[in-house]
């Protein structure tokens, strides 16, 4: 599977999680309807489940006149699979990559206005942890 489609099947997963309470594993099983089992996808529910408050943290610290409730459950789920990202993968993924990712998922999945929002959050974010 590539990495694109492990994303947003990650988001996918995510968004059951958040819906319905679901179990990663079942939401990873439930999005790759029959699907050959893809070790990213997993990576990416698992981490960002495990990582959530972290990444919540950042992604509300970066937020102008919005709390993270507030969000869309795709936005605030594709954030969380880029700065999971960001955070744990440094090595094999790239920042603009992620960034450029997460952007074209949310042109996909979110509204008219989530690829420019993200991208403004997400930007925000990178530069937070470059600097560190």
């Amino acid at each position: 599977m590539k990495r694109r489609t492990a994303r947003e099947k990650a988001l996918q997963a995510l968004f059951q999680i958040d819906m319905s309470q679901s179990q990663p594993m079942e939401a990873i099983e439930n999005v790759l309807e029959d699907q050959p089992h893809d070790e990213y996808l997993t990576h990416l529910v698992t981490g960002v489940v495990l990582h959530k408050q972290q990444i919540d943290e950042m992604i509300k610290g970066s937020l102008e006149k919005w709390t993270i409730e507030r969000l869309a459950i795709v936005d605030r789920n594709l954030m969380r699979i880029a700065v999971f990202e960001l955070l744990f993968c440094k090595e094999s993924v790239p920042a603009n990559v992620v960034l450029d990712e997460a952007i074209e998922i949310a042109k996909l999945f979110g509204d008219d206005q989530s690829s420019r929002f993200v991208n403004g959050v997400l930007s925000k974010i990178k530069e937070q942890i470059n600097s560190l």
